[in-house]
């Protein structure tokens, strides 16, 4: 799998965790100090989170951050 790729799936996978919460992408960001187009930005893979946006994106979320890693959708 190459980086795009690896974006992309962990992006998607914050996407539909946010969604099964019923949060908005403006609420999440909100939750972590955070711009909406960027929090857009990482679900749709283009960007690179640092370790510690994931950290707070998971506690936002109330999952375990290895839930980002697994790629069975």
């Amino acid at each position: 799998m190459d980086d795009k790729e690896f974006l992309r799936k962990v992006g998607l996978k914050i996407s539909i965790i946010r969604k099964s919460k019923k949060l908005s992408q403006e609420k999440l960001a909100e939750m972590v100090n955070s711009a909406t187009s960027y929090i857009g930005t990482i679900e749709r893979g283009e960007q690179n989170p640092s370790l510690i946006l994931l950290k707070k994106i998971s506690e936002a979320l109330n999952v375990d951050i290895r839930e980002f890693f697994n790629f069975v959708i």
